[in-house]
């Protein structure tokens, strides 16, 4: 791609350090995306051996070389040089994944000088690093060193009240204690610095040590927040958290001396790109950098969420973030620090909810049942909600593979219960797929409503619900207890600290990111759940066109993590430019300028979408080759016999299914064409007629995005590319217009129908000018569905709580 001319507009870059890539993606002074790069580990570093960028051990440990960053930001930063002016840069945003980097004592006073005539990597070899290899947030080697801190602190409440979080594994207290403990002292001696990835990406661009921000420190386990009870006002680093780290007063201050001052947010600080870029790749001198944050922060901040938003990410781990209005720390949420603020707006934060038992199950219940993800998508769409038509024998399911967060720290396995007892399977296999991801967003909506009552989100939170339940006011109740949204209605009894059937409290949008959300049934889910509409970013809509299985996106379309970075580079710049008359011209938070500068653009240019990619693949058949098996989730699982190894594989949906080839009944293969053989325990079962659901449903492309698809090299007439076919469970079935979201026809006569992604629902303009599009409507019969079972929900879950099946 050539470089454009030196006389236009200015340009910001984001840079990302994810798992699998490192990515930049650039937009221009309106905020529409101009390039586009990365690097894939797996692909051009092959040397490291990396699968999906980690290193997988037995046990727990899944690691990363950090050798393999830098020698990623030399080839990262050569193709920036080689295709773009990088003289326009104005500013540079940047973030990184939740990891950790163990710097030598030897470089660290001062920064090493670095020579612009050499590449990075010369001047910063492994053994640069005293931990070479380094733990990643998958990682959950420390889960015990974290649950061992945690009772020397009192307890989960007492953490949470001190640190502002519980015990996790991903938090650097645990970390530190396990390097102390389990490892061989002359790490803990040779080390003179360690840094979150975000910190050191920053450094290596800025050239000199970069504080962590507040948003990063609150991570660790160790931060003080100021607005802790015990802070009086001053954030800090807990002396008495790190006494156990260090397990004598004298390395506790070795500790420290290790994690260096943090930068409180609100503060904007602001630094300059290092005099080795400006050398070797020709940035200008004057060139602004931000501080960098996390990944998911990141992408949050790319999608300016309201206050009656929630962020649903699926992933390696699937998060939930919304934005908060207080400090109330508890066990209940993580909450950060608003990581872009201004000097004089009130101090914000943002909620998250975690689950590590994410991607890995997904995969692992598409092997074990469907053998594909088309097959997967379909197989959820035909199965009703808790999976039973009966309303009095609902399924549940529990795959927690990994411990994860409370209220689940302290149980693993995998648990199904079938009319409220403990079953090994399901009488009916077909039943997996769904009640996993009914136990997974369930599980959000639960901790959800947990996390209202705390106040944390403020007084007098209340999700402007619009039209949301006008289509079905005039029709009859779904449900006799839909009367409990009538506020003279007596207070509800169902056990539970709220009531499941008001909705008021939920989220009045939901907005999805990861590849799971590109399944039109996890997408229509997570509406029914929350009974809200589901919106997703158009980049990746379009993206999942090309490439529907991968967290990562598509070659020649932005990740959300790296325009968010783009984002607050655009913002900080337009800070610093207008200085103190920025707030004359009406240059407010982050937030609200970036919808201003968006809602200025679309009436500029007509109300013209967002441009989606960049130099992507022409034409449906190519695809993005990724990183291999592991690309984008990144799940830690690699490469098991009989196990899914991730959510993101291929090429396993182009394998023929012969006879008797499938894992359910006769296979996908058998005399019926379809999933399940006449013989098997499924006969007499719920059939697709009796459901009354269109099992061949696929997304209608709209109108509204047409010249946006028509911009990845994908006709707006035709089906969404994709090589990977599963045999159409329902050959020759008739179509049905009923589903939500619309339908197009199943292929008929036993041929193949491709995994359909998400597309495009109608959307409104408001929506669209930030760069985002309705994927599912809420539906009010279906929630009130979910509301039904949600008290036996909870109940299985405090039983496993307390260890009691």
């Amino acid at each position: 791609m050539p470089a454009p001319s030196k006389n236009g507009t200015p340009l910001f870059l984001g840079i990302e350090l994810a798992t699998d890539q490192l990515r930049a993606s650039i937009v221009d002074e309106s905020l529409d995306l101009v390039g586009v790069e990365c690097v894939d580990f797996d692909k051009e570093l092959p040397e490291y051996q990396t699968q999906g960028g980690i290193f997988t051990t037995p046990g727990d440990a899944y690691t990363t070389p950090v050798d393999m960053w830098v020698k990623a930001l030399d080839f990262l930063f050569e193709k920036l040089g080689t295709n773009y002016d990088l003289t326009r840069i104005k500013s540079i945003g940047g973030c990184a994944q939740h990891a950790f980097v163990w710097w030598k004592a030897s470089p660290i006073t001062p920064f090493p000088a670095l020579d612009p005539r050499l590449p990075l990597h010369s001047q910063l070899p492994p053994n640069t690093f005293s931990l070479a290899n380094t733990p990643v947030a998958q990682d959950t080697s420390a889960h015990t060193h974290g649950f061992a801190l945690e009772g020397l602190l009192g307890g989960p409440d007492m953490m949470a009240q001190r640190v502002g979080m519980c015990a996790n594994a991903s938090m650097l207290a645990a970390h530190l204690l396990r390097v102390r403990e389990a490892w061989t002292g002359d790490v803990w001696a040779r080390t003179g610095r360690v840094q979150l990835a975000s910190s050191f990406l920053a450094s290596l661009v800025v050239g000199r040590w970069v504080n962590m921000s507040e948003a990063e420190a609150t991570t660790t386990g160790i931060w003080v927040h100021a607005g802790a009870p015990a802070a009086n006002g001053q954030g800090h680093w807990d002396e008495g958290v790190l006494d156990i780290i260090g397990g004598n007063r004298e390395d506790a201050k070795k500790v420290r001396s290790w994690l260096g001052e943090v930068d409180p947010s609100g503060t904007r600080k602001v630094y300059n790109v290092s005099k080795y870029l400006c050398d070797r790749y020709g940035f200008e001198p004057e060139t602004l950098v931000t501080p960098f944050t996390a990944d998911y922060l990141s992408a949050y901040l790319s999608l300016c969420p309201s206050p009656a938003d929630a962020v649903l990410s699926f992933g390696p781990m699937d998060m939930l973030l919304t934005p908060a209005q207080n400090y109330t720390p508890t066990r209940l949420y993580t909450l950060y620090p608003h990581p872009v603020q201004d000097t004089n707006e009130k101090r914000r934060y943002i909620a998250a909810l975690t689950t590590r038992n994410a991607d890995v199950p997904r995969a692992l219940v598409r092997d074990m049942y469907t053998k594909s993800w088309s097959a997967f998508d379909r197989l959820v769409a035909i199965v009703p909600p808790g999976g039973s038509i009966g309303l009095d024998d609902k399924l549940f399911s529990f795959w927690l593979l990994q411990g994860d967060s409370h209220p689940l720290s302290h149980v693993k396995g995998i648990f199904r219960f079938e009319t409220g007892i403990k079953v090994n399977e399901f009488r009916d296999l077909r039943a997996n797929p769904r009640c996993l991801l009914e136990s997974q967003v369930m599980s959000f909506r639960v901790r959800w409503s947990r996390m209202i009552s705390t106040g944390v989100l403020g007084a007098n939170f209340n999700r402007n619900r619009g039209n949301n339940v006008t289509q079905h006011s005039a029709g009859p109740s779904p449900s006799p207890l839909h009367a409990r949204n009538n506020p003279n209605a007596a207070p509800p009894s169902h056990g539970l600290s709220f009531d499941p059937y008001d909705y008021t409290p939920l989220p009045a949008r939901m907005l999805v990111a990861g590849a799971a959300a590109n399944f039109p049934s996890v997408a229509n889910l997570v509406g029914d759940v929350f009974n809200a509409p589901v919106f997703m970013p158009s980049t990746q809509v379009d993206s999942a066109q090309v490439v529907p299985h991968r967290n990562a996106p598509a070659t020649g379309f932005p990740s959300r993590a790296a325009l968010g970075g783009a984002y607050v580079a655009r913002w900080l710049w337009g800070k610093e430019r207008h200085g103190a008359a920025g707030a004359a011209r009406g240059l407010g938070g982050f937030e609200e300028e970036i919808r201003r500068l968006l809602g200025k653009r679309w009436v500029a240019s007509g109300a013209t979408p967002l441009r989606t990619n960049t130099n992507a693949p022409q034409g449906g058949g190519g695809g993005h080759p990724g990183s291999g098996a592991n690309s984008g989730a990144s799940t830690p699982f690699g490469h098991r016999p009989g196990f899914g190894a991730t959510v993101t594989v291929e090429e396993e949906e182009e394998e023929e299914e012969g006879p008797g080839g499938g894992v359910l009944g006769g296979g996908y293969g058998g005399p019926n064409g379809g999933m399940l053989h006449h013989n098997s325990v499924f006969a007499g079962g719920f059939a697709d007629r009796d459901l009354g659901r269109d099992v061949g449903r696929m997304r209608s492309l709209t109108a509204s995005t047409a010249d946006t698809i028509n911009s990845s090299g994908t006709a707006s007439g035709g089906a969404p590319s994709s090589a990977l076919t599963t045999p159409d469970m329902a050959a020759g079935a008739a179509t049905s217009s009923g589903d939500k979201g619309g339908a197009a026809g199943a292929n008929g006569g036993g041929g193949t129908t491709a995994l359909t992604p998400v597309s495009a629902l109608p959307t409104a303009d408001s929506e669209a000018q930030m760069g985002l599009a309705k994927v599912a409507e809420a539906d009010l019969d279906a929630f009130m569905t979910y509301a039904a079972i949600v008290p036996e929900y909870c109940r299985l879950e405090n039983m496993l709580c307390k260890n009691l099946v």
